[in-house]
């Protein structure tokens, strides 16, 4: 499933849009959708059977609040993609510094959050921060400006970054190829959460699943497909308890919870890990492009 409109003025009834979405989505993957071998062609480390990335977007107070000292109970990394105009981080920079210090990765969302205006459901767009009217060379300066900004903030100089909305379209076109150069991977794909193999995945369109009020059970029915499959599945959450377009603290700790008593059957790592894993299994294994 797509990545969804991250917004912090998103309206109750896209809430329930996405939500229902989701739950389609969990539905027909996991219970009715067609059978796939596992990806034999593709090593995941100490023999795991599928990845699993938990990405967080917009730099959210429930994420500090409430996702990372779960994953930290539960001794899993995640990765927080930081919106650098974001109250919650200036407001609290050393949170965010410390989150780092523990091993998350604090990944590049830009710094102004352009999405595209277009369409019924995009009003909360602002028109100064519309990706429709900001050029493809704007919105290519302002990522590699966030990057610099990530790494006052930790120190770090390896990044991955997530599109705003999914939406890559600038105006004179798609803003991300100049940008390759300079992550090692991008989320920004359409396509399926769960691929059914590795060798469709494009690390610079990596698609993604955007949960909405899901439940814990229809979370861990997408991991266990991944594991059927082989392959893997991104995560990207919102708020965690709170904030927008959120999932219930409790639904996120039943994952967290079952991710880390299979471990061993569910390589759970940062996004930036397993995209160096993903890029070396390619390079070394011509049967996994």
């Amino acid at each position: 499933m797509h990545h969804l409109i991250a917004c912090a003025t998103a309206r109750p009834f896209a809430r329930l849009i996405t939500r229902i979405a989701v739950l389609v989505a969990g539905v027909t993957f996991v219970v009715a959708g067609p059978a796939h071998a596992q990806d034999a062609t593709f090593a995941w480390p100490g023999g795991a059977r599928a990845a699993v990335s938990l990405a967080y977007d917009d730099a959210l107070d429930s994420q500090l609040d409430n996702a990372i000292p779960a994953l930290d109970r539960h001794g899993i990394k995640g990765t927080f993609f930081l919106q650098l105009s974001s109250e919650p981080v200036a407001g609290r920079m050393e949170d965010w510094r410390a989150a780092a210090r523990g091993g998350h990765e604090l990944g590049n969302h830009s710094l102004f959050h352009q999405c595209s205006g277009a369409g019924p459901d995009r009003a909360w767009v602002a028109p100064h921060r519309n990706l429709d009217t900001t050029t493809r060379e704007q919105m290519q300066d302002q990522v590699l400006l966030a990057n610099t900004m990530l790494t006052a903030i930790d120190g770090r100089r390896e990044r991955t970054y997530t599109a705003p909305c999914f939406d890559v379209q600038a105006l004179g076109g798609d803003y991300l190829p100049a940008l390759h150069a300079s992550f090692v991977a991008i989320k920004a794909g359409p396509g399926p959460g769960v691929p059914a193999s590795m060798a469709a995945v494009d690390p610079y369109r990596v698609a993604s699943v955007a949960p909405v009020g899901a439940s814990g059970a229809e979370l861990i029915a997408l991991v266990k497909q991944a594991g059927e499959r082989g392959t893997m599945i991104a995560f990207t959450f919102h708020g965690i308890g709170g904030d927008h377009l959120s999932v219930s603290s409790q639904a996120h700790e039943e994952l967290v919870r079952f991710l880390a008593a299979h471990r061993r059957e569910y390589w759970t790592d940062t996004f930036l890990n397993i995209m160096k894993h993903v890029r070396q299994q390619r390079a070394t294994t011509p049967t996994a492009r």
